[in-house]
């Protein structure tokens, strides 16, 4: 009796097992499910909302215009994908590689590989999408929408956002060292502690920004709108300000470091 027992319960759990295999669908050559290796397939505008990808291997896919709304992309390798036009509203992708891909050395080798493109994220829809913790150095995010977008500890080291919608989002600590950020839409945004070292801010509107204890050591925040933006014990060391307008609406301009930095432009307080 027990050995029919154990039979029965084997029986199903590989009825069950192949159950799950073959509910992942194969679209272009790529498994689709967790985990999956998929790197350098092509996926351009395939429908892929609401997939469970999280952890998967994707460096080097193309996913132009791909529909990834509500996907599960955290702790996917996405380095050098190509997310064009792409459509990640509400995705997740905490702890995601979005950073420049760097080939694994063989064994034996002596030289270095050198690191590819950055991931081709322009005009990509992002609204929403949780990228905490997310390394997305050097990543092209021209003109991407990243409205409410959860940008908490994200690498944006060198990255190209210019033209881009960060209404509202939350980027505290997050590292834009030397990224480019001109004429975009951070109005209302958080980058309270976040590292804006020699970024290229110009013309942005930081309308309602929060940029408390933030540090701008160097950045290029010309012709920029500073209206209600928050400046609270912000590092505005050596910080071009030509042209910025709005000052009369910006809080905790005297709290600033170097002292007195601020001192003239207007601030409230």
């Amino acid at each position: 009796m027990r050995s029919l027992l154990r039979v029965l319960v084997v029986a199903v759990s590989a009825c069950l097992l192949l159950s799950g295999v073959a509910q992942a669908r194969t679209v272009k050559g790529c498994v689709i499910k967790h985990h999956t290796v998929c790197h350098h397939k092509v996926l351009h505008h395939a429908d892929l909302h609401g997939v469970s990808l999280h952890h998967a291997v994707l460096h080097h896919v193309n996913l132009h215009h791909a529909n990834l709304r509500g996907a599960d992309l955290h702790g996917a390798d996405l380095r050098e994908a190509d997310l064009h036009g792409a459509d990640l509203q509400g995705a997740n992708l905490k702890g995601a590689k979005l950073h420049r891909y760097t080939a694994p050395k063989k064994k034996g080798a002596n030289t270095s590989a050198t690191p590819g493109c950055s991931p081709n994220c322009q005009g990509a829809n992002l609204y929403g999408a949780n990228l905490i913790y997310a390394d997305m150095s050097y990543a092209n995010l021209a003109a991407a929408t990243l409205t409410n977008a959860r940008l908490m500890y994200a690498n944006l080291t060198g990255s190209a956002v210019s033209n881009s919608t960060l209404t509202n989002a939350n980027a505290s600590y997050a590292n834009l060292n030397y990224a480019t950020v001109s004429w975009a839409a951070l109005n209302g945004t958080n980058l309270s502690y976040a590292n804006i070292i020699r970024s290229n801010m110009t013309g942005s509107n930081l309308s309602g920004a929060n940029l408390s204890y933030a540090n701008l050591t160097g950045a290029t925040l010309s012709s920029g709108n500073m209206t209600n933006a928050i400046m609270v014990n912000a590092t505005v060391n050596g910080t071009v300000m030509d042209g910025m307008f709005g000052w009369g609406g910006a809080i905790g301009c005297g709290s600033v470091y170097p002292a007195g930095a601020l001192d003239g432009r207007g601030c409230a307080n």
